[in-house]
């Protein structure tokens, strides 16, 4: 902190300061005494004893387990943040939270809050109105047990007047890059995310409340979430023994019908007398397991696209292990050609639809580009992108995570095993979100002590996958670094130069509104790459939700409208909004390609009579941990 005095000049008497302090701290004093009441009967003082006494042994149970795990070796690198906090802490500094200009608006903007807040409320701390009206408003804070006494008031009222003048210093720093500019943005907000009084139990009158009614047996259960947590590495988001693959989650029937080394394609049994004659093949990120597009029932839209006559294949691809150190994006590629080829000769057709999903989408369009190379684009019909990227020069806060200092990290925790530990992508992908998917959970899981939920969705975002090393590094540093995808010829795969250009395949893109992982802007740009008929919907909601949207569910809305603008901007003043799911509107699109139709049966009813296959889906590679 600066040496420099900081001037104030107090508006309320110091008397009445005195007793409006008093009256502020009394509530949660009283919490705090009722936590072990002076009059507590000897039943409920065995409780709170009973309860110290299983967070104590939980303590050594794992502290012992560490120890054990640790003995005679380094610790991991999931284990040790240190790397990935020096690089936070450069960011940080950058802060200029010393510079006594600022630190007088801080002080003086502080007083001012203090006095409107501390005005809501009587000398006897009670609130002077049922409600009172505080001058921030925060979804976090939204209880009124936040509201209810003075203490809690104020230190959600004055951590969130600091949270927005760390994020305007953030916005305002000067002598940086841009690229630097956002990493600083980045770090303040999920500085100022954690820092939350949420987050610690002497601040958060509901964790309080709560220890209180179950004498301190929430925070055991806290406790106990936590130091499991800890142990796999990895946060907790649901009941992990909610869901099972094949019996509640990935089960619309089918049947592994080709493997390799890399993944397993799976071909789902016709639920209709007549299919399309072109069939489906989906390929999802090997970042996560193919299953979001087969969660339940009725969410699942490999499900729904069987139940439109569709004859429908995905692609699982096999988590990272020791003997895939060595794959690069030309073996994505690769297999992406080698699935459209195996089902074009298992079915005896000229082409297939494709749908690229995320990464695989990337991909997919690299694999559109060597085939237009190689004269061989007329084995796709059509290609659909999900919430898919080329052009990574505007791909959002992702970016943050890729300089030098960060590329060196992810290659140290890659080197043991020779592929990148899938916990760390979750993090990444949560810390874009942190308030939702992680201190949400911190709260709920950790300091209430809740019961987990069974959310299938949330059940898959935890399940992660692996990535090979080589590869995920060259992704990172030629796609999302250095945006090579988009410069003809500057990429090659299995010895054929790239070039998005030469693609006429008729493409239909979609994008997310709210998408943090692929940015609609960014999404937006392969409009200008590709040469074919495209079309172009925008879908409310973000990466996941903006996909997995059955019409069933009747939730959120889409957009289409021209095709031939330059921007989004200017897509989106153009579009119309049409409520509910997207999913129809694209399957009339699939349909325009080729209506043609023929009988389901024979190998298009996967394991039929003389149909030689490997096992039931879901298989086996999507089981795999």
């Amino acid at each position: 902190a600066s040496s420099q005095p900081v001037n104030r000049e107090p508006s309320m008497r110091d008397d009445d300061l005195t007793n409006t302090f008093d009256a502020m701290f009394a509530g949660p004093l009283k919490l705090w005494e009722q936590l072990v009441p002076a009059g507590a009967k000897q039943g409920e003082l065995g409780e709170w004893a009973a309860a110290l006494q299983t967070m104590q042994g939980l303590w050594l149970d794992f502290a012992q387990d560490q120890a054990t795990k640790l003995a005679g070796q380094a610790p991991s690198m999931l284990a040790d943040p240190g790397n990935w906090l020096s690089i936070y802490e450069n960011w940080v500094t950058a802060l200029p939270l010393t510079n006594p200009d600022v630190q007088q608006k801080l002080w003086t903007d502080g007083l001012a809050l203090w006095q409107v807040v501390l005005g809501q409320y009587g000398l006897d701390g009670k609130p002077a109105a049922e409600a009172p009206d505080l001058p921030r408003k925060d979804r976090r804070f939204a209880d009124p047990k936040w509201r209810e006494q003075p203490f809690f008031a104020l230190v959600h009222q004055t951590y969130l007047m600091l949270a927005e003048q760390v994020m305007a210093l953030a916005d305002a720093a000067e002598g940086v890059d841009p690229h630097q500019h956002e990493q600083l943005r980045f770090a303040a907000r999920t500085l100022v995310e954690a820092l939350s009084p949420a987050h610690f139990p002497v601040t958060n009158p509901l964790v309080l409340e709560r220890a209180i009614a179950t004498k301190g047996q929430s925070l055991a259960k806290g406790m106990e979430h936590l130091l499991a947590d800890l142990k796999k590495g990895q946060l907790t988001h649901v009941d992990p023994n909610a869901f099972r693959l094949g019996e509640n989650l990935a089960t619309t029937p089918g049947r592994v019908v080709y493997q390799t080394k890399l993944f397993q394609l799976i071909q789902y049994s016709p639920t209709t007398d007549k299919v399309l004659e072109t069939p489906l093949v989906i390929f999802p990120p090997w970042i996560n397991r193919y299953y979001i597009l087969d969660l339940s029932p009725e969410k699942s839209f490999i499900r729904w696209a069987v139940e439109q006559g569709v004859t429908v294949f995905v692609v699982s691809w096999k988590s990272a292990d020791p003997t895939m150190a060595d794959l690069t994006w030309d073996d994505y590629i690769r297999a992406q050609i080698e699935a459209i080829d195996t089902i074009r000769a298992r079915l005896g057709v000229k082409a297939v639809h494709t749908i690229g999903y995320c990464v695989a989408g990337t991909t997919l369009a690299a694999t559109l580009a060597v085939l237009a190379r190689r004269g061989e684009a007329d084995k796709v019909k059509s290609a659909t992108f999900f919430t898919a990227q080329v052009d990574f020069e505007h791909a959002g806060e992702l970016k943050v995570f890729i300089d030098d200092q960060q590329l060196k990290v992810i290659e140290q925790l890659a080197e043991e095993y020779g592929y990148l530990d899938g916990r760390y992508m979750a993090t990444t992908f949560n810390l874009l979100r942190g308030n939702d998917l992680i201190w949400n959970y911190v709260v709920k899981n950790y300091l209430l002590g809740d019961d987990y939920p069974a959310f299938d969705l949330l059940h898959w975002n935890g399940d992660v996958t692996n990535l090979p090393a080589k590869w995920h590094r060259q992704y990172l540093t030629e796609l999302y670094r250095d945006n090579k995808l988009v410069v003809p010829d500057a990429l090659h795969a299995d010895g054929t130069p790239i070039d998005l250009t030469r693609i006429e395949t008729p493409a239909f893109v979609q994008a997310g509104r709210e998408d943090h992982i692929a940015p609609a802007a960014s999404v937006w740009q392969i409009m200008h790459h590709l040469r074919g008929p495209k079309t172009f919907l925008l879908a409310g909601s973000g990466h996941i939700a903006g996909v997995v949207n059955p019409p069933a569910a009747k939730k959120y809305q889409y957009w289409t409208g021209p095709d031939d603008v330059e921007t989004l901007d200017e897509f989106v003043a153009g579009a119309t909004e049409t409520p509910g799911s997207w999913w129809p509107h694209w399957i009339a699109w699939l349909r325009r390609q080729d209506q043609r139709e023929v009988p389901a049966r024979d190998k298009r009813i996967p394991g039929g009579k003389g149909d030689k296959v490997i096992e039931d889906a879901p298989g086996s590679y999507v089981k795999s941990r």
